[in-house]
């Protein structure tokens, strides 16, 4: 008996087989095996077609089952994970009107600033504890006001993973916590802001049928079950925003506790049971996927655009390639702690909610072509992206949420011992590395919505710690010597 997790990314659909009865994974596989395109037809524009996320969830479906011999009809739930805050819009007939405008396009930031100024900064903070911001919301106000033909046509709007279901089940279907991803969700009277709505001038049919997050949410359709190479009837019992989902995938469900990602994108995430809200809205506050009205939990996120994405850009565009991560993390310790002086703004990948959504692209600062070399740009490129998550964490820390140790997997800029140092010493919190992904927390929390697992700690039985790394008190006068001349050139840039 398997639980299947799939983790929707920008980068590629990762898929995972995970043992019910042990709690184990036992395959895993994703596809393309190079990265996704991500298409920018304007300045700041992020786009990507849904039809390639659902060939690449088919793909990886049916190469995890051959990978672990799991015969389809062992597969008793699926359980989906996606990329936050990006928008599909479908009409009638199911048929996608428009590339998907994902997370990282900066497009719409003028449409929820707007709204934020003009319903009020207090009225709109203590209802959606968010600025509409680049959010969702203000992506479909951005199609309603330059895409007039193609909004008339919209039947339902819907978040990736929402997609992604609705292939599987025919059934198009959301949680709350996904629609506060959105900035849809009104955190005072507990249900869609119509507030909100009426100043777009959005009809509430648009919004789909809300699901709870552990719950069965639809069934494979036959024809669906033949191209995932599943069987017909599985239940969907689970579905998260790729931020909640991680943060549940380290057993981070309890107040205080703090996850961490670094792929595309950085992302640090606490779990508070209190309402909190930054009054600049730099950093954000969501429904977590554990919250009920009974036990209140939220997730406050802080998210770099830019993290793996520049490591990736130095690999495939400077080095074209020839050399793997791995090299480059071995010659980023060539370079000294402040790699000499050179320091990097890793700001690349459109508006950074951090920065209030400027959009600053990325740079490099005080470059001697006499003494820099490759050693020094790739840890400049390492500690500018540790540095932008840090200057994130103290705003996070100024909302209420403190920081003692960090739980991550080991996976991406975490297989860096150059960054997760980095982190450790510049932060002074323990980071513990865990055996898991997304797609594996997905799955896991499929058996929790199926109530094969009663609880938490049944589902994280094959939960282990691989790795932890201890701040070097010796070492963090130096980062934070070189931390403060990055605060400089950033206010100077800002």
């Amino acid at each position: 008996m398997y639980f299947l997790g799939f983790d929707l990314g920008s980068s590629s659909v990762k898929a995972c087989l995970v043992n019910a009865e042990s709690g184990t994974a036992v395959a895993s596989a994703f596809f393309p095996e190079t990265e996704m395109a991500i298409e920018a037809p304007l300045p700041g524009f992020a786009e990507q077609q849904p039809e390639n996320w659902w060939k690449n969830a088919c793909l990886a479906s049916k190469a995890v089952l051959k990978k672990a011999n799991v015969q389809p009809g062992d597969v008793k739930a699926i359980g989906i994970s996606y990329q936050m805050h990006g928008l599909v819009v479908v009409d009638k007939d199911f048929t996608v009107l428009r590339p998907s405008i994902i997370w990282c396009d900066s497009r719409a930031v003028s449409f929820g600033n707007r709204a934020f100024d003009d319903l009020g900064h207090d009225r709109t903070l203590q209802h959606l504890l968010n600025s509409p911001g680049n959010f969702t919301a203000a992506k479909l106000a951005w199609v309603k006001a330059n895409e007039p033909d193609v909004y008339a046509q919209v039947h339902k709007f819907m978040l990736p993973g929402d997609y992604l279901a609705a292939r599987m089940t025919g059934d198009i279907v959301t949680t709350a916590s996904g629609l506060s991803e959105g900035v849809f969700w009104d955190f005072q009277e507990d249900q869609p802001a119509k507030f909100l709505l009426d100043y777009f001038g959005f009809d509430s049919g648009l919004i789909p049928t809300i699901k709870p997050t552990f719950a069965p949410q639809g069934e494979l359709s036959a024809s669906a079950a033949a191209e995932l190479g599943l069987s017909a009837g599985t239940p969907i019992t689970y579905r998260a925003g790729d931020q909640p989902n991680n943060a549940f995938s380290l057993n981070v469900l309890e107040p205080g506790q703090i996850a961490a990602t670094a792929g595309t994108s950085g992302v640090v995430y606490g779990v508070s049971d209190q309402i909190s809200y930054d009054p600049k809205s730099r950093v954000n506050t969501f429904l977590h996927v554990s919250h009920t009205p009974q036990t209140p939990r939220y997730g406050v996120l802080m998210c770099v655009n830019g993290t793996g994405i520049l490591n990736s850009w130095l690999r495939n565009q400077v080095l074209g390639r020839s050399i793997g991560y791995d090299e480059m993390n071995v010659l980023a310790h060539e370079a000294p702690i402040g790699a000499d002086g050179l320091l990097c703004l890793p700001f690349g990948n459109g508006a950074e909610r951090i920065l209030e959504n400027a959009d600053l692209g990325a740079s490099f600062h005080g470059l001697q072509l006499t003494r820099h070399g490759l050693p020094h740009f790739i840890r400049a490129a390492q500690e500018g992206i540790v540095f932008a998550l840090y200057y994130g964490i103290q705003i996070m820390e100024s909302v209420g949420v403190g920081l003692q140790t960090i739980r991550a997997g080991e996976a991406n800029m975490f297989l860096s011992p150059l960054f997760r140092d980095t982190l450790a010493n510049l932060t002074g919190a323990s980071i513990e590395l865990y055996n898991t992904d997304g797609a594996q927390g997905a799955a896991r929390g499929a058996g929790i919505g199926l109530g094969y697992y009663k609880s938490a700690t049944e589902a994280f039985a094959g939960l282990h710690i691989v790795r932890t790394i201890e701040p070097d008190m010796r070492a963090q006068e130096a980062y934070r010597d070189t931390y403060g001349r990055w605060l400089e050139v950033l206010q100077q840039n800002d």
